[in-house]
């Protein structure tokens, strides 16, 4: 979505729409530092319908992405705001950001730590995601970079298809993944 957006768009949407996947990866990376994982344990119907909500979306993106590894990228204008609303809703509904905030980045910090460290740590994660989202926008807009993309476009979106919809599967039917 972010190298599509900045090929149809332009850097600056490619940037917005990063910047709003940032936004909403951070704050995922806070709440679950703040005891997201607490709320799932406690009550796991939150968490199943996490799950079942997120592995919907997944398989909707994988379909969408296979239809259409085809078309080619069309140039349109977008407004700034609408790419970083985009971005925001995109990693909102994303169980992959939800499960990774909530059993990676919880087992990887220690317990307790206060709320200035966990803001930080989440300013961290999102200042990370501007850069790449920032250097993929930058090199996505140079002729050679899009060129090479769009020749390779059905196979990468075919293969992300494929990959989405694995993960989709996995998460819907793994009860470990709990956190």
């Amino acid at each position: 979505m972010a190298i599509q957006t900045s090929l149809s768009a332009g850097r600056t949407a490619g940037i917005s729409i990063g910047a709003g996947l940032g936004l909403m990866a951070a704050a995922w990376t806070l709440m679950a530092l703040l005891g997201l994982g607490v709320i799932f344990e406690l009550f796991p119907v939150l968490y199943g319908g996490a799950k079942v909500i997120g592995t919907a979306y997944l398989l909707y993106v994988a379909c969408s992405m296979w239809t259409n590894a085809s078309v080619a990228v069309k140039p349109r204008i977008k407004p700034v705001g609408r790419a970083v609303r985009r971005g925001i809703l995109v990693n909102l509904f994303n169980p992959k950001s939800v499960l990774f905030a909530a059993a990676v980045l919880v087992a990887i910090f220690p317990a307790g730590i206060d709320f200035a460290d966990s803001m930080v740590i989440a300013a961290n994660h999102f200042l990370v995601e501007i850069a790449f989202y920032t250097a993929l926008a930058l090199a996505m807009n140079t002729q050679a970079v899009a060129n090479r993309y769009m020749r390779a476009k059905k196979f990468i979106d075919r293969g992300a298809a494929v990959v989405l919809g694995a993960l989709g599967i996995r998460i819907l039917f793994r009860a470990d993944i709990a956190p």
